[in-house]
């Protein structure tokens, strides 16, 4: 009986383990960021720039920036502090536009999905008339929201850009480019 209670108690913990790191498993919310459900704050007809502002999860929010031919977002956190992820700084200098999703990386805690990272495509054009794909990994945690990783194009980008927003809470933010 002892060795079946000792293999009743080794599975019943195996099983608790196994039940709580799925509870804090990582999963992807997707918000779009094109009209609707995305709303016009600011059209400059002259330059052509303009703000929209795009639903995220559990209260926040993304602020699309289009200006000079590029893009960026600033995401904007329940509280309404404002964190500008400068795609054109960090991301490219180039001409760029956003994919049509943001790909948010949530845990469950309680009956809240808290968001650690975004994932967005960034498409950069060259002058020369080469495009090259980028994903953008930021982190989120509530001091600090920033870009952490830039992804290379390539077939496994997107889980790459998965498990580095899975992480990235603990990654450093990116400088700008030269």
């Amino acid at each position: 009986m002892g060795k079946n209670k000792s293999g009743w108690c080794g599975a019943l913990i195996l099983s608790l383990f196994a039940f709580s790191a799925t509870a804090m498993a990582t999963e992807s919310v997707y918000t779009d960021l094109t009209a609707p459900p995305c709303k016009r704050l600011t059209a400059d007809k002259q330059t052509g720039a303009t703000t929209d502002k795009c639903p995220g999860v559990e209260g926040y929010s993304l602020v699309s920036l289009f200006d000079d031919e590029r893009q960026s977002l600033t995401v904007v956190d329940p509280k309404g502090k404002e964190y500008p992820l400068n795609f054109w700084e960090v991301i490219t200098h180039s001409f760029s536009d956003l994919g049509k999703k943001a790909e948010w990386r949530v845990i469950q805690k309680g009956s809240k999905k808290v968001p650690v990272a975004l994932i967005v495509r960034v498409n950069a054009r060259s002058d020369a008339g080469s495009n090259t794909s980028y994903l953008a990994v930021s982190k989120i945690t509530p001091e600090t929201i920033c870009v952490t990783d830039r992804i290379e194009p390539g077939p496994k980008a997107n889980e790459e850009a998965r498990q580095k927003g899975d992480d990235a809470t603990s990654r450093p933010c990116l400088s700008a480019l030269k």
